[in-house]
């Protein structure tokens, strides 16, 4: 089965005894969850020695997936494509998923840290600078002591060769971590996680961008109300209007657009969900 029509609530077997349900937004498979469900399926998937990656989406991340069908495959084939933006936490509960909530990148980070804590969740941290690692990996252990980071690393800005590819997915693996925090821009966390994925042996590999210069104390973050809003963009832009002036002016009307035409069944989004290049469906992603 190669694609799914746009559906207002379908689910994916990724439990048998908890499914986890999703809506078609766009024609990406975003996850019905929120902070705190979300957490328990990373911590069950990676009890049952599942290996998955995690997406962590806004809408400017939905509007990406427009043209670019690698990665609209990559997030339809992810574990949890998780709802960071509040306009995709509008639409699942639009399709009727009223528990579905915000999962912000550095609110899940913080919650799997603490959930993982007592159960001896061994993390390692990936992406940014040197120095935001170490001050990265200071303050999550002020805050968790128990926390167990067995590593870190910060990639160089550039495409990695192959062979260094290989040489840090073996330093990753002699880590021993159950969880690779990813912490790069996007698409670029993402293209990083799918195309690694198959040649780590951690169980969980979740992308979570800026959210290592948040906990590092080197952005500021958006105050709550303004997240709930639906206008933290706006709060964004303000901090950094050169770097972030055009995507917004392209970003906030595409999705808005785009989602009226959904709705009204003006266009049809349909969820593609075929390896990337490959006539072979992922078996996890499969609709039943």
């Amino acid at each position: 089965m190669g694609k799914q029509l746009a559906g207002t609530s379908q689910t994916s077997v990724l439990h048998p005894q908890d499914p986890l349900k999703w809506t078609n937004v766009l024609g990406v498979r975003v996850s019905a969850v929120n902070l705190k469900s979300a957490t328990g399926f990373i911590q069950k998937a990676i009890e049952d020695g599942r290996k998955e990656y995690v997406c962590v989406r806004d809408a400017h991340g939905i509007v990406r997936c427009q043209d670019d069908p690698e990665l609209r495959s990559i997030h339809n084939r992810a574990f949890l494509v998780t709802p960071d933006g509040m306009p995709l936490v509008w639409a699942l509960k639009r399709a009727g998923h009223a528990e579905s909530d915000r999962v912000y990148g550095p609110d899940l980070m913080l919650s799997v840290f603490d959930a993982g804590s007592s159960k001896g969740l061994r993390h390692f941290l990936y992406g940014a600078t040197a120095e935001t690692l170490e001050q990265l990996q200071a303050r999550l252990l002020a805050r968790f002591p128990q926390a167990q980071i067995v590593g870190c690393y910060a990639p160089p800005f550039r495409k990695l060769s192959t062979r260094e590819e290989t040489d840090i997915a073996a330093q990753l693996n002699r880590s021993g971590a159950d969880i690779i925090w990813v912490g790069l821009s996007s698409p670029k966390q993402e293209l990083w996680m799918a195309r690694m994925r198959d040649c780590l042996e951690a169980s969980m590999l979740i992308g979570v961008g800026a959210a290592f210069d948040f906990h590092a104390g080197l952005k500021r973050q958006a105050p709550r109300f303004i997240q709930r809003s639906g206008f933290e963009w706006a709060f964004r832009l303000l901090c950094e209007p050169r770097r972030l002036w055009r995507r917004y002016a392209l970003v906030v009307p595409t999705f808005i657009s785009l989602t009226a035409f959904q709705r009204l069944g003006l266009r049809k989004f349909p969820i593609e969900d075929r390896v990337f290049g490959s006539s072979t469906p992922k078996e996890a992603a499969v609709k039943v």
